[in-house]
């Protein structure tokens, strides 16, 4: 899909699917026309995307929590607010074409596909879904639609994942069978993202005043309202979030998952070292292990995640004493490639002669580059030149299942044999409702899907 136009697309689809699929009709933008654009999730990683289109093009701004989305309505005086997002797309889908979702992980999925449905672009923050049905589903959908979608991920623009990805293509690695990445652990401080509460589970507190409580939970099973949720503590509660892992896995793991092609893994397992009895809170500590088949020519790989314990042990033939505080290495044949929690600064673990050296002789840029490295302006772009951005759903939702079979290795303990072909956990039939989550009454999307 990378290369394929939209206009390809939809042309391919309407042959392939007729009889089965109608396929809307879809905007025509040339380059220079404007988008009109609604924004989901006003604060926060909102504010981040929003910023970076021209304030004229944002037509609609929801959020649930008046405290999160008062600096957006006050720097957008112009845009119609919202807090329910269904009744912002009764009220102005005609007036939309693209949106932008940054809500919390357990209300990306029915975001958006409310606005694929309708036949809206739709950039969705990382991690794309809260489980593996959903990810599964925003790709149909994607597809389904004819709309161009892209996650958040940041570093999927970013010039050092392209060398990655074009160093490993040149073969200077060699055959890679081993990947690790490794992470401190929680920030659990006051003011972190992972902040839990005193009480498990945490007690019912009065909801306040500028948060609809309700919308908030959206999909997920109801639950009374702590502060410890909201704004940002969600994250480490996995009933909201995804944990460290799935905060973090499109960035850290997106250059190795793309480079050498991993696909899905048919083994998780996790070494959990403090774990949470009932399943609800992450684990300060675990390290968790994926197997991918050979791909190909491409060996076996073996992936692992160290989160608040350990690292792997340094080779002699790095040339190094001691691995950063956290990164993420490729181990070949031949070479090791190494970059940070993001793929900006990747380089090789070679001699500084050498590195030198070779920085004057690189392997020829064979990826397109984007422009200041923004995921928003590249989708913005891929809608206004009938194409796809690097991390569209097709992509994205691969990525993520990957993560996400780790997640319930890492939340639930034990090995996972994965039947990626049925959505299965083999001989775990306890994680099916963890591989699809039943939806609250009234908050049922992309069934017709599957």
């Amino acid at each position: 899909m990378k290369n394929l136009s939209r206009r390809s697309f939809l042309k391919t689809a309407s042959v392939s699917m007729a009889g089965t699929f109608v396929i809307p009709n879809l905007l025509s933008c040339s380059p220079g026309e404007r988008l009109n654009i609604a924004v989901i999730g006003v604060g926060g990683r909102g504010q981040a995307s929003w910023t970076q289109v021209p304030k004229d093009s944002i037509v609609a701004l929801c959020d649930v929590d008046d405290r999160q989305s008062a600096k957006g309505f006050k720097a957008l005086p112009k845009a119609k607010r919202y807090k329910d997002f269904r009744k912002m797309f009764d009220e102005m889908a005609g007036n939309i074409d693209a949106v932008i979702i940054a809500t919390p992980d357990h209300t990306h999925f029915a975001a958006a596909m409310a606005a694929m449905e309708l036949g809206k672009h739709v950039f969705v923050e990382k991690p794309l879904t809260h489980n593996i049905w959903q990810s599964r589903t925003l790709k149909k959908a994607a597809k389904y639609y004819g709309v161009v979608s892209q996650m958040g991920n940041q570093g999927h623009t970013t010039n050092g994942i392209r060398l990655v990805k074009e160093w490993y293509d040149a073969g200077l690695l060699g055959q890679v069978k081993e990947v690790y990445a490794w992470q401190p652990g929680l920030n659990t401080d006051k003011g972190g993202s992972f902040v839990p509460s005193t009480s498990f589970p945490p007690e019912a507190q009065a909801i306040p005043a500028e948060l609809d409580w309700n919308l908030w939970q959206g999909q997920a099973a109801e639950r009374p309202y702590n502060k410890v949720y909201v704004p940002g503590n969600w994250r480490g509660f996995y009933y909201y979030g995804n944990g460290k892992l799935g905060d973090w896995c499109c960035h850290t793991l997106d250059a190795p998952y793309w480079a050498l092609d991993l696909g899905i893994p048919y083994m998780a397992e996790a070494e959990l070292l403090n774990p949470v009895p009932d399943h609800t809170f992450v684990s300060e500590q675990s390290v968790v292990t994926w197997q991918f088949a050979a791909r190909g020519d491409k060996a076996p790989v073996t992936m692992k995640w160290y989160e608040g314990f350990g690292k792997p042990a340094v080779r002699p033939e790095w040339g190094i004493e001691e691995l950063p505080k956290e990164g993420m290495i490729m181990i070949g044949d031949k070479k090791t490639l190494i970059t940070g929690m993001r793929p900006n600064d990747a380089r090789l673990l070679v001699p500084k002669e050498e590195w030198t050296e070779f920085l004057k002789n690189p392997p020829p840029k064979t990826l397109k580059r984007i422009l200041e490295e923004k995921p928003v302006q590249e989708w913005i772009a891929a809608i206004k030149n009938d194409t796809l951005p690097g991390s569209n759903f097709d992509y994205a939702s691969s990525l993520v299942e990957m993560a996400q079979v780790g997640i319930l290795a890492q939340r639930f303990g034990g090995k996972i044999e994965y039947d990626a072909t049925n959505m299965k956990a083999i001989g775990r039939p306890e994680l099916d409702e963890y591989i699809k989550e039943p939806p609250r009454e009234g908050w049922s999307y992309g069934e017709k899907l599957y």
